[in-house]
């Protein structure tokens, strides 16, 4: 079973799969092709990433993969919290510019769907936290790019005065300075 919830940006989705308890613990089954399509979301991941931070405000991102390597990603907390975020960048779309946000930790099982033609990024809220997700592209470098974080209004959660970045994003292009490869109808 599994709950499929949007949010203000269409094609953004959170998911919410069932988690089976008893006293040993939980189950959960955080990934099914067949019940996924069955809900509309006929996806073919090819690649998954795994990422661990190690201090809270931890920031990752804001980044995308242009076409022809674009990537939907769904997005999952598996130990920790993060706060997740998708920024509309689909040229003629009507949330052009908009964001949504999604708390996911490993306690509530939580996952975002983060669809091409959205920038993704996170920030851990806890120490010690790790990050799983699916994408439909492998990584291409020559396709890879960010915006920076601080330029699209997100209002970020942050658990310390300021955030810790990579290299590449702390130099990443202002979305004001942002040409988008998306457009609404092909992302």
């Amino acid at each position: 079973m599994l709950d499929v919830k949007t949010t203000s940006l269409p094609g953004v989705l959170l998911l919410v799969p069932r988690r089976f308890g008893d006293a040993r613990g939980w189950f959960s089954e955080t990934w099914n092709a067949q019940r996924m399509a069955e809900a509309g979301l006929d996806l073919a991941f090819v690649q998954d990433n795994h990422s661990f931070s190690a201090e809270a405000g931890t920031l990752r991102g804001l980044h995308f993969q242009k076409p022809p390597r674009a990537q939907d990603k769904l997005v999952r907390c598996t130990r920790g919290a993060i706060f997740d975020v998708a920024v509309d960048v689909r040229q003629g779309s009507a949330t052009y510019g908009q964001w949504t946000g999604a708390e996911l930790t490993a306690d509530n099982g939580h996952q975002l769907l983060v669809p091409k033609g959205f920038l993704h990024g996170f920030v851990t809220l806890v120490a010690d936290t790790e990050v799983q997700y699916k994408c439909t592209d492998v990584y291409a470098p020559d396709c890879d790019g960010a915006v920076l974080w601080s330029s699209c209004g997100i209002d970020w959660p942050l658990p310390v005065a300021a955030p810790i970045l990579s290299d590449k994003d702390r130099v990443a292009p202002s979305f004001a300075d942002f040409d988008t490869p998306f457009k609404a109808d092909a992302s």
